[in-house]
């Protein structure tokens, strides 16, 4: 049986401009949730469709010589994840900045810990 490969490390851009991840995950909602009513089998009556969103948790790093992403004002933002062996390309667009972070510890780099919201998600 021949191995199979898999998805490993991505390449993380923000509006063309490549950034240095250390962590990338996302959250999808799909917005739809149960609509529930007083009725004899006590069971939800169905589901509404609401509003799809994103929400991503990112980390890079901070860089000493060049000049670093604008995090903080990031508003209508395109993030763009492919693996870095090649394959499918993932974009969140309309990114906005929620919240962002700063660590520093003895081990590693000093990072940022960012929250961006995205309204669309694209498979390209």
């Amino acid at each position: 049986m021949a191995l199979k490969d898999y998805v490993g490390a991505i390449v993380l851009e923000v509006d063309g401009q490549e950034a240095e991840v250390v962590s990338f995950s996302v959250t999808s909602h799909t917005g739809k949730k149960p609509v529930k009513t007083m009725n004899r089998s006590g069971r939800a009556a169905g589901v509404s469709r609401g509003v799809e969103s994103h929400d991503l948790k990112v980390t890079v790093v901070i860089p000493q010589d060049e000049e670093e992403i604008d995090w903080w004002n990031m508003h209508g933002g395109k993030l763009t994840t492919s693996p870095v062996a090649g394959g499918k390309r993932t974009s969140y667009r309309d990114c906005v900045t929620i919240d962002v972070g700063t660590q520093y510890s003895v081990d590693n780099e000093a990072r940022r810990d960012l929250t961006i919201f995205a309204t669309q998600k694209v498979d390209e």
